[in-house]
């Protein structure tokens, strides 16, 4: 993408408080930007129906501004769900997507299920339903991606990391990811592919963890015939145990050390300097 502004993106979901971890992921992605002379989207990420809240958007806008980050653009994912809907259309129209009614309770348990970077992967249970199967069925179901036929429609693939430099796309492990779950219209991974393609993304700066992501993202670029940008997977902060950083163990909220007297502008200093 030489010669085009840079495009970066911060892209929370409003499920809880942004903690330490989310800092260093604006920060860095700001950074980028400005740098470059370029343009930093701000990226709510708010279809999770059962865990999003407007008081947590709230938030996100308000510890972003005590950071003393300011974004060019502001969007909110929930304003695109017809996007999501027409993309998983074409996977559709292509026979590349199949419903799934199973319950991540009956895929854990599966003895076959392999592991994957993000825990079981799929086991392919209703890969295989027919038309009647499927018709019979009376429960909601979630649409997955067939991988293998999507590698074998798209072929060899690559995608550069900052770090790892030119990576071959490998998303066979994470088997058949799901792209539009039952109780919302896309998943991360359908709707944060369209996003960047949507919002002009020329480089996305984002943790370490969602590197075995990118192989995913890589082939639904392929699929639905979208730029592919380049990627910087920074390290994540860890506690004192080396633990990362999340919401789920309690990880302390900017709005916390806001309370207690911390410095925002100070704060962004200290972890700009600690790299």
């Amino acid at each position: 993408m030489s010669g085009e502004t840079v495009v970066t993106r911060f892209a929370p979901s409003p499920t809880g408080r942004l903690h330490l971890g989310h800092a260093v992921s604006a920060i860095r992605s700001h950074d980028f930007a400005r740098e470059r002379d370029g343009r930093f989207v701000l990226r709510i990420e708010d279809i999770d129906g059962t865990r999003s809240r407007v008081e947590f958007a709230d938030g996100i806008l308000e510890d972003l501004t005590w950071l003393g980050l300011r974004w060019d653009t502001l969007v909110f994912q929930s304003a695109r769900l017809a996007t999501y809907e027409a993309a998983l259309d074409r996977l559709k129209a292509r026979g590349l997507v199949y419903p799934c009614f199973c319950t991540r309770a009956e895929i854990a348990a599966s003895a076959s299920a392999p592991q994957g970077d993000v825990g079981p992967a799929y086991p392919g249970t209703c890969r295989g339903l027919s038309a009647a199967e499927i018709a019979a069925r009376t429960g909601a179901c979630c649409w997955r991606l067939d991988m293998a036929k999507a590698v074998a429609e798209t072929g060899a693939l690559t995608w550069h990391d900052a770090t790892a430099g030119e990576v071959v796309a490998d998303p066979m492990p994470q088997g058949d990811v799901v792209l539009a779950r039952k109780d919302a219209p896309a998943s991360y991974h359908l709707a944060v592919t369209l996003d960047d393609a949507a919002q002009r993304v020329t480089d996305v700066v984002r943790g370490v963890d969602l590197f075995a992501a990118t192989h995913v993202h890589r082939v639904l670029q392929a699929l639905l015939e979208l730029p592919v940008p380049a990627y910087h997977h920074h390290p994540l902060v860890v506690d004192a145990a080396g633990r990362r950083l999340a919401k789920r163990d309690g990880a302390r909220s900017l709005a916390e050390m806001r309370a207690a007297g911390e410095d925002g502008l100070g704060l962004a200093a200290r972890l700009r300097a600690a790299g």
